[in-house]
């Protein structure tokens, strides 16, 4: 099993896992990752490696995120509904409503499950959009590439503030908290422990985690 693997009775995903984008180069640092969170060293698997381009890694992580988020709230769909959670929430004080600019524009107030559908299918669509993820190895990303990254990456984070408010003894239930753990522990020194992130970002390390209450 892998670091991040579950158990395949808990195994449960809305969708098929999305492969690293950029082709061969992806498909390298997506092995480098591998390498260094199978040794336990998720400082190190969080680090650019020497030489390679900002861009393929934020690439190449932020594909690696959904799926670890996909696959993390795949195992509570049926305990996470519209009726046990009529809205996003992240306790009384947050709650996310959705909006993605172009068919949603006004953030709309929507169960977390249909929250989590919203995101899960716009994170997908920009991932398939080769303008923005390119495939082809060389190929330029977009200007805007890193405020795309900072969109997903804050509301993957309101994904994890959901799951540990409303669901986390479900996740020890199921036996889930170690990896549930692990992996925001990654995502998390993601943010935080690469300077190169930080500064091609223009960001201080975890400023747009905060439980903002906008879209």
């Amino acid at each position: 099993m892998s670091l991040f693997g579950l158990g395949s009775r808990n195994q449960k995903t809305f969708r098929p896992k999305k492969s690293a984008p950029s082709g061969i180069k992806g498909a390298q640092l997506q092995k480098h990752i591998d390498a260094t969170l199978g040794s336990g060293n998720l400082r190190e698997a969080v680090r650019l490696p020497p030489g390679e381009d900002i861009n393929e890694w934020l690439a190449v992580n932020t594909v690696d995120f959904f799926n670890q988020v996909n696959i993390l709230f795949g195992t509570l769909t049926e305990f996470c509904t519209a009726s046990s959670c009529p809205t996003m929430t992240a306790g009384p004080k947050y709650e996310y409503r959705w909006a993605d600019g172009v068919t949603i524009k006004k953030p709309i107030e929507v169960s977390a499950p249909k929250y989590v559908e919203y995101l899960m299918d716009w994170i997908e669509t920009q991932l398939d959009d080769e303008s923005i993820f390119p495939q082809k190895l060389g190929a330029p990303f977009p200007p805007n590439f890193q405020d795309v990254v900072k969109t997903i990456f804050k509301r993957l984070f309101r994904v994890y503030a959901h799951i540990y408010h409303s669901h986390f003894q479900k996740i020890v239930s199921l036996k889930e908290e170690a990896h549930l753990n692990t992996c925001f522990k990654h995502f998390v020194l993601f943010t935080w422990v690469s300077c190169e992130l930080h500064q091609l970002l223009n960001i201080q390390p975890l400023s747009f985690l905060r439980f903002s209450s906008d879209s």
